[in-house]
């Protein structure tokens, strides 16, 4: 099995063209949890990106309702974001959790700091960027005590985001083909399917409102290691070459809005137990 890659962020605002980019290694059991990710856990197309239990080493499985993803998360668990690049160069992956960048805490734009991985390789994040050398830990929480809210920004919460951007050629490189359009992994739909998709979703969640749970969000858990160092990066564009958006609740919210399809009892062909000549009622 290959050794997991090196992480890689950018040290300022990504406004200019080059970058200075730091780089994170998790230094506990990575190739374990990576090892035992399905694919068919994974979206996007140029960057594969996957939630991971820790608690567990489970790679939670996605759902796609009314045109999202979905991942069911278990309070009070931590959990990790593992991202392995398919690019075919290096790629710079911008992460936002609950609408904040988990390097630098800003309310997340494309244009800032983020994670590099070398091509056909993978890194695990495991937390919020708090030096060279430490994160805090994700972990589902109540909407409540999550980073975003408890610094004044809960609008985000429930939702992880990367921006992907390849990296421009550099002049010493030999010359390569022209690079593709990035491919989505989420189904096509039109105009009108888009509309009676937004439709629907609001009508299921009107329903489900009363029935669920409070909402989950990340919080800023315990501090640990992750080492970090520099590198340069610079963007082949201004704008990503793909955006990737996983949504995630407790699974009883999810199973309530209908993301994850309700448990049936499987149908049984003797459903009357056989037995034997009951007494008569006594008199």
């Amino acid at each position: 099995m290959s050794a997991p890659s090196i992480p890689l962020f950018d040290r300022r605002a990504s406004r200019r063209s080059r970058h200075r980019l730091f780089a994170a290694c998790a230094a506990f059991g990575l190739a374990a949890l990576l090892a035992a990710a399905p694919p068919a856990h994974a979206v996007g197309s140029l960057v594969d990106v996957q939630v991971v239990d820790r608690s567990t080493g489970e790679t939670l499985p996605m759902y796609w309702h009314h045109g999202r993803w979905w991942v069911p998360g278990k309070p009070g668990s931590r959990y990790a974001i593992t991202l392995t690049n398919r690019s075919g160069g290096r790629a710079l992956t911008v992460l936002s959790v609950d609408g904040v960048n988990a390097v630098s805490g800003e309310s997340a734009a494309h244009d800032q700091v983020g994670y590099v991985i070398a091509n056909g390789q993978y890194a695990q994040i495991t937390g919020w960027r708090k030096d060279m050398s430490r994160v805090a830990a994700f972990e589902f929480t109540a909407l409540a005590d999550s980073y975003a809210a408890r610094t004044g920004r809960p609008d985000n919460v429930g939702v992880i985001g990367v921006a992907v951007f390849r990296e421009r050629p550099r002049p010493s490189s030999p010359a390569v083909p022209p690079l593709a359009k990035a491919e989505s992994q989420e189904p096509a739909r039109d105009a009108a399917s888009a509309g009676a998709t937004a439709s629907n979703e609001a009508e299921s969640r009107q329903r489900s409102d009363s029935a669920r749970e409070p909402r989950l969000g990340t919080g800023h858990g315990r501090n640990e290691r992750s080492q970090t160092s520099y590198t340069d990066f610079e963007r082949a564009q201004p704008a990503p070459n793909e955006l990737i958006a996983i949504h995630y609740d407790s699974r009883d919210n999810l199973i309530a809005m209908g993301a994850i399809p309700r448990a049936r009892p499987m149908p049984d062909p003797f459903p009357v137990q056989a037995g034997f000549v009951a007494d008569p009622p006594l008199r």
